[in-house]
């Protein structure tokens, strides 16, 4: 198995993670703002590691700011 340091992953490799990295950012920036949960934040945790970010984000937005939401409407 290879292993590659920094100095050996291809320039198309480099492309791709950057890629990748700048849509999750910005997808996680614009989800985000629309639920008004610190955007900024988010797009910057989405820019640093992939797909974590985005796995915290979908496990918070289904439960803990569901519930959240829901506690605020009155009845």
């Amino acid at each position: 198995m290879n292993h590659y340091g920094p100095d050996k992953i291809p320039v198309w490799g480099i492309i791709l993670i950057a890629i990748i990295l700048l849509t999750q950012s910005s997808i996680l920036f614009i989800k985000a703002r629309k639920i008004g949960k610190v955007p900024w934040l988010w797009g910057i945790i989405g820019l640093i590691q992939f797909p974590v970010p985005s796995i915290v984000f979908w496990i918070l937005l289904k439960t803990a700011w569901k519930e959240s939401s829901k506690e605020g409407r009155p009845s």
